[in-house]
């Protein structure tokens, strides 16, 4: 009998159960199938669904953490939540528009995966790996056409990024007091955009050194107007493009001067007084011009030493290569390396 009364309570209890789970079988379906609809809004990209799922959740995770079905849920819902953050940050990898940008920081803000300084660090990793892949389709075989692409790419951009960065995120006033702040957010976006005008200025070197024929005038007016663009976010670099102009315009004078030097010694080891002034061929039997008042012309008797004619002309050449970018600060290296080239000639 005693064997009954226990066997008869322990099915009314297991009936009891039952119907409790019957009644309760909507809400329990619901939370069963939250794993698949988190899935689901993720990979549909209903962000905010998915995060209000997340922290409903976590809360389930608090209440009932020893439940081991409980656990399953959210063993798959961090999964998701994982998926959710790659596709956030791979967003911030495309040519994504402000009001996108404050969405997806937005989002990311809410998952709480990230400090400020390491959310403002994946932001500008995210923008920086966008902006090198549009720098790396430019063609580079012209180097004139690949640093006009760069300028311009650069310009653009970079100014998009940079106004993205401060929009979304405010060195103003820190978010910790200054005995707890670990350290100065601001110090990240700076230190970015320093290296970023460190490397176009790489770029821009580079470039120049391989030539670009006689439109260096056209590239420095184009460097000063990008330089002068990013004055408004407080990164001129204009000071920084002088040097390196200077440095290509020395070096391609020098190079003319010293080409003109070679050819003259090479036409001089060939050339007799009683020789025939074969190099400027009819021009020797030319109508003499008349100068201009006031202007300066090479004196014709020039015109009965053809080598030295010829060595005139590629220092004009020289000069007026020159003329296009000619900074005062170079007059000394000029008039140097002019006189080092009329001391070999001699």
């Amino acid at each position: 009998c005693r064997n009954f009364m226990r066997d008869a309570e322990e099915i009314a209890c297991s009936r009891r159960m039952n119907s409790l789970t019957l009644n309760r079988h909507t809400e329990i379906l619901e939370i069963l199938e939250i794993p698949q609809l988190m899935d689901t809004c993720v990979r549909n990209g209903y962000y905010e669904e998915a995060l209000e799922l997340a922290a409903y959740v976590r809360r389930l995770e608090r209440k009932h953490r020893s439940i081991p079905v409980i656990q399953g849920i959210v063993d798959e819902v961090r999964q998701s939540s994982q998926l959710m953050l790659t596709q956030l940050i791979q967003q911030l990898r495309s040519n994504i528009q402000l009001p996108a940008c404050l969405r997806v920081i937005g989002y990311l803000r809410r998952m709480d995966v990230f400090t400020e300084a390491e959310l403002r660090i994946k932001f500008l990793q995210a923008r920086d790996a966008w902006l090198r892949s549009i720098q790396a389709s430019i063609p580079d075989e012209d180097p004139y056409f690949h640093i006009t692409k760069t300028i311009e790419a650069c310009r653009v951009h970079l100014f998009d990024v940079i106004t993205q960065y401060r929009a979304i995120f405010s060195d103003e006033e820190p978010l910790l007091p200054a005995d707890e702040q670990p350290l100065h957010e601001g110090a990240i976006f700076h230190g970015w955009v320093l290296q970023k005008v460190s490397e176009f200025l790489r770029v821009l070197e580079g470039d120049l050194q391989r030539g670009v024929g006689g439109r260096l005038d056209s590239l420095l007016g184009q460097c000063m107007y990008f330089g002068l663009s990013f004055s408004r976010v407080g990164a001129d670099f204009r000071g920084q493009l002088a040097p390196i102009f200077q440095r290509v315009a020395i070096d391609a004078f020098r190079k003319a001067v010293e080409e003109a030097v070679e050819k003259f010694q090479e036409e001089m080891n060939s050339y007799t007084l009683i020789s025939a002034p074969a190099v400027l061929g009819s021009s020797v039997a030319a109508a003499v011009p008349t100068a201009q008042p006031g202007s300066l012309q090479p004196p014709m008797v020039l015109l009965d030493f053809p080598p030295l004619a010829c060595f005139l002309n590629n220092l004009l050449v020289a000069f007026n290569d020159l003329r296009l970018c000619c900074p005062v600060a170079l007059a000394q290296d000029v008039t140097t390396c002019l006189e080092d080239a009329l001391g070999r000639v001699r």
